[in-house]
């Protein structure tokens, strides 16, 4: 094996995904991603991502994926209550924020379902989780469940109230981070009655 696909395979441990930008960065021809998918050394996961054959895979790979491709959005509502283990629901969609004004992304793979926010909305109460080597920014459990509720005309009251539910009884978030995000979401008076029956 020649010295590039070496590299290319090390680069691909250790960064679980990878891109053919990432080559660029690294001086190494992007031809050489063909070839090695062609040995099965390498596997073509999704358009312009790769990862080895053997990797060991997350529930969230698809996360991952997105996150690589669209640096900008983060996962929110549906998806991010299911990475924090707050529904029963399995979406079909990955759910993400980009900016109001930024252009929507059209994958082919994974299916997206996009929301837009404001600036402020993709800072705050937004975290950095690693998935398969892959930092993916999601919103936090109080943010998502307010988030659920400022959305809750897309998707379904009992959701975001299965979510508040959830949260609280399992003890994931307390009261003041709560109203926290539903100040920011502009969804206070919205939750209080509920937050109040569930206290």
């Amino acid at each position: 094996m020649d010295n590039s696909n070496e590299r290319i395979l090390n680069l691909a441990a250790q960064r679980g995904l990878i891109r053919p930008r990432d080559l660029d960065a690294q001086g190494l021809p992007r031809v050489a991603l063909t070839r090695l998918v062609r040995q099965r050394l390498l596997q073509r996961v999704g358009r312009g991502l790769y990862a080895l054959p053997q990797r060991a895979m997350s529930e969230h790979v698809a996360l991952a994926e997105v996150a690589l491709r669209y640096p900008q959005a983060v996962v929110c509502l549906l998806s991010a209550l299911r990475f924090h283990n707050l529904t029963t629901q399995a979406p079909f969609e990955i759910w993400v924020a980009i900016p109001n004004k930024a252009r929507a992304p059209k994958p082919d793979y994974p299916p997206l379902r996009i929301v837009r926010f404001a600036d402020t909305l993709l800072q705050d109460g937004v975290e950095e989780h690693q998935i398969d080597c892959v930092t993916v920014r999601i919103t936090s459990i109080a943010r998502t469940v307010a988030d659920c509720f400022k959305f809750r005309n897309k998707i379904g009251l009992d959701v975001a109230l299965e979510a508040l539910s959830e949260a609280l009884r399992g003890k994931r978030v307390n009261a003041n981070e709560l109203w926290h995000a539903a100040s920011l979401c502009r969804v206070a008076n919205v939750m209080r009655p509920y937050m109040e029956s569930l206290a």
